[in-house]
């Protein structure tokens, strides 16, 4: 008999992995230490990092075969601080704070929807179709924020200049999390499968890009990103009535004219 059993060392801790959870927990909490010191520019650039370290740790796992209960459940909670609690409390020292209660609603708005969008999405993952996301992902949220409140500093205004923008976008943000509507998840992409050359070109002019411009660049993505859902429902919403409207003229082709009645 082992020492332990594979159901005690599924359960386990893994190191590796819960380091980079761990780090984007960091990041999301300095966020809101820096927020708090009405530092920023700084705070939106903790969330940025902390979406690359969440992005790596479930690769990671699944790449060392190092995925565990423990993981999951650490992750969600490292999620709700990086991408719920500490957009939410950025964007309102920043722009809300000013707005009475509309703007602390907003907020609110904001972290229950990624609250919400986390508990779903435990509870519908093996259900739901792997390619998509329901619902805007919480880091795809938290980069909507944190990439206007960087955005903005970095062209040398105030939150307060920009408040209402900065509310009407922190509640789409929270809304779309909780909405029904699809958002391509990119899980179908593999990483140890043969690409076109052309494919390694394009990542190093995305690379340059980004590099270019990170601020405007990486919002943009994400703005284009966050529609991009609501695009393809809209083109899928028009399928079906066009699918509707074409079986219903063939029924209506296909039923044969009534006999009228003779004098």
């Amino acid at each position: 008999m082992p020492l332990i059993t594979p159901e005690k060392r599924r359960r386990g801790i893994y190191i590796l992995p819960n380091l980079f959870t761990t780090a984007a927990l960091f990041a999301g909490f300095f966020a809101i230490v820096q927020a708090m010191n009405q530092r920023f520019e700084v705070a939106a650039v903790a969330i940025f990092i902390a979406m690359v370290l969440d992005g790596l740790d479930g690769r990671i796992a699944r790449l060392t075969h190092t995925q565990s209960e423990f993981g999951a459940e650490y992750d969600s909670l490292s999620d709700m601080v990086s991408f719920g609690a500490a957009p939410a409390l950025v964007v309102y020292e920043w722009a809300l704070k000013d707005m009475g209660k509309l703007g602390w609603i907003a907020a609110f708005i904001y972290c229950a929807g990624a609250a919400l969008r986390l508990a779903r999405f435990n509870t519908n993952i093996e259900v739901v179709d792997k390619r998509y996301f329901q619902g805007l992902p919480s880091p795809a949220a938290a980069a909507l924020v944190a990439g206007l409140v960087w955005v903005v500093i970095d062209h040398g205004l105030a939150g307060t200049d920009v408040r209402w923008y900065a509310c009407i976008l922190t509640m789409f943000a929270g809304i779309s999390m909780v909405s029904n509507v699809l958002f391509w998840s990119g899980k179908s992409i593999n990483l140890r499968k043969s690409v076109p050359f052309i494919v390694l070109i394009a990542l190093v002019m995305a690379f340059a890009l980004i590099s270019s411009y990170p601020p405007g660049v990486l919002f943009g993505l994400f703005v284009v990103y966050a529609l991009s859902g609501y695009v393809m429902y809209a083109i899928r919403w028009r399928n079906r009535r066009l699918r509707a409207n074409a079986r219903a003229a063939e029924a209506e082709r296909d039923v044969p004219p009534s006999d009228s009645p003779q004098a």
